[in-house]
């Protein structure tokens, strides 16, 4: 009977860690996702109105930043996405 419940009080305890690991592991990939996103942004963005300032081009190094900050956090949110995929 003791060996039964203790059995019982296991498989849940199992399964309450299994969702909550479940939970941080969404919350840890949506955190990767908004730094995948941000940071190319932000630094190239800031690179391209630092050099639109420094040879007097404004705004198309800025813009051009932005564009390719698009197509870098492109590549790098469908290589998490891949890797999410592959390892479920």
């Amino acid at each position: 009977m003791l060996r039964e419940n203790l059995k019982i009080s296991d498989s849940k305890n199992k399964e309450k860690n299994k969702q909550s690991n479940s939970q941080w592991s969404v919350f840890s990939l949506a955190m990767e996702l908004g730094f995948l996103i941000a940071i190319p942004l932000v630094v190239l963005a800031m690179l391209g109105k630092f050099l639109d300032n420094k040879l007097e081009t404004s705004p198309w190094l800025f813009l051009a930043g932005i564009c390719i900050s698009i197509l870098i956090t492109t590549y790098l949110v469908y290589k998490k996405t891949i890797s999410v995929f592959d390892n479920q």
